[in-house]
């Protein structure tokens, strides 16, 4: 007898329908064709025992199981479930009352037939709206992640037993709801930190403020225990709040990644990363024999903060330069390709010499003639030249720390970011996937940052002075940009210009002695 079942696989963080074919038929052995890699090869001894503990009974003939279409790669667990209904199904095990060919099914089962979390649940969810599937048959952990995905009936279970009864209509299950819209509104405005516990420090809270408005990249330069890890985790309190778009994009490639939590269904702060500095390339940038999103996926739509930026290999760190600049990363495999979102703010902090007290106004610095310069040196000039902030932290005083003012909250300066992401918003709307400031290229710069002969003349100055780029010259321009929106000026004037130049700290003359 054949019986059909539909599941599905995710690439990238897409998801393609898989048909699944099952025959049994006189005669004995197991085969399993399509493309199944050794973890779906597997699922033939946990079918086997998950199906006896549920009472039921695994057929003694011949099984073939075909996973098409054929020419795809079939991996992981979670074509357990549908496999299992498929061979009880084929076997006469059960009476259906529904139609099992308009449900998608997904899970991994457990030796007790027990049905375990799967990654992947939203793509998947979407790709079967999108293909007229009436419902999504997965594991309970996963049901509300999937459930926010509209006009399709999704259907939390916990073991094999539990989806057979459903299907003979001996039980009924609820399908799971999930207000989007409400809960994403709810949520919106929850802060893990807030400036407000910052003591001290208020022209680094100014460059992060210009950071956040128009999107640009920052580091920050500073002695231990002057506050730059601190300060760097409160920059998403600062960020415009997801639109309901972004939260769906970001939840996509968690979803993928396996790295939501149980009974979470949208992911409502933006995402800060913080990966140590022993990571490899392939785990920063998404890879493996199966591709998965890296650390640089994970901060979409976020922050991606690398503590200790000079401990990183240098491999690692260049294999940044490209997705800064596309703002996605595409891996290439001998059969296919995926490509992974990776639109980012990149923060990263350094001490500023090997000892850390380079600079310090009150401890000396121990390091040897050119040590700092060899220290600097571990960050490439082009990786520097695509951070478009370069900010000194200095140590708090005593009375700063001390102080009992209350300092400006989040919610304040992310009222002014907001302003300005707006005036940017209405600006670049002609211009597709374009939304800030940092997003600007060669041609937007020439049309938008326009600047006044003396502001021309303070930038060749300054150009002249510190041997620039013609990129950071760009990024100059961008910075300026941003913090004429924050003053809502339509011109970028003198002192935009000033202040923009003054957030490139490394690029002073002699400033690593």
């Amino acid at each position: 007898m054949l019986e059909k079942t539909y599941g599905s696989a995710v690439y990238g963080v897409d998801a393609t329908t898989i048909t699944i074919e099952v025959s049994v038929v006189t005669g004995s052995k197991y085969y399993m064709v399509g493309l199944p890699d050794n973890a779906v090869k597997e699922s033939w001894h946990r079918m086997e025992s998950a199906i006896r503990y549920s009472a039921f009974a695994m057929p003694r003939r011949k099984v073939v199981i075909n996973l098409a279409p054929a020419d795809i790669k079939k991996e992981g667990s979670a074509y357990d479930l549908p496999i299992a209904i498929g061979i009880l199904k084929a076997n006469a095990q059960f009476e259906d009352t529904i139609d099992v060919s308009k449900y998608i099914i997904m899970g991994e089962l457990s030796l007790d037939g027990s049905i375990l979390p799967i990654k992947g649940a939203l793509p998947i969810a979407i790709q079967a709206r999108k293909e007229g599937f009436k419902g999504f048959i997965l594991p309970k952990a996963n049901a509300r992640e999937a459930g926010i995905v509209n006009n399709l009936d999704v259907y939390g279970v916990e073991n094999i037993k539990e989806v057979v009864n459903f299907i003979e209509g001996k039980i009924k299950i609820h399908p799971t709801f999930v207000d989007t819209r409400q809960e994403f509104e709810d949520n919106l405005n929850n802060l893990r930190h807030d400036f407000t516990d910052v003591k001290g420090q208020e022209n680094i809270k100014r460059a992060m403020e210009i950071a956040a408005a128009g999107g640009h990249n920052l580091i920050l330069i500073g002695p231990p225990g002057a506050g730059k890890t601190m300060l760097a985790k409160r920059l998403p309190s600062i960020l415009p709040p997801l639109s309901l778009q972004e939260s769906l994009e970001t939840t996509k490639i968690h979803s993928v990644a396996g790295s939501l939590r149980g009974g979470e269904s949208l992911i409502f702060e933006r995402p800060f990363r913080s990966p140590h500095h022993t990571v490899s390339d392939v785990a920063l940038v998404g890879g493996g024999n199966h591709p998965q999103p890296g650390e640089i996926s994970l901060a979409h739509n976020g922050v991606l903060f690398l503590d200790e930026l000079p401990e990183f290999k240098r491999t690692v760190l260049e294999v940044l330069r490209q997705p800064m600049e596309d703002r996605m990363v595409t891996i290439s495999r001998a059969r296919f390709s995926v490509t992974y979102p990776s639109s980012f703010m990149l923060v990263a902090s350094m001490n500023p010499c090997p000892c850390g007290f380079y600079n310090h106004p009150e401890k000396e610095c121990v390091c040897g003639p050119g040590v700092v310069q060899k220290y600097l040196n571990k960050i490439s000039g082009p990786l520097l030249d695509r951070i478009d902030l370069h900010v000194e932290v200095t140590p708090v005083s005593f009375n700063e720390l001390t102080s009992e003012i209350k300092t400006e909250p989040s919610i304040h300066i992310r009222e002014r970011v907001i302003k300005a992401r707006e005036i940017q918003q209405k600006r670049y709307e002609s211009i597709p996937n374009m939304h800030s400031n940092a997003q600007m290229g060669g041609r937007e710069v020439q049309e938008i940052c326009i600047i006044t002969p003396a502001g021309k003349t303070l930038l060749n100055r300054a150009m002249e002075k510190l041997s620039l780029s013609a990129r950071a010259y760009d990024r100059i321009l961008k910075v300026a940009r941003t913090i004429a929106d924050l003053a809502e000026s339509e011109e970028i004037k003198i002192e935009h210009l000033a202040e923009a130049i003054h957030y490139r700290s490394l690029d002073r003359e002699n400033w690593a002695g």
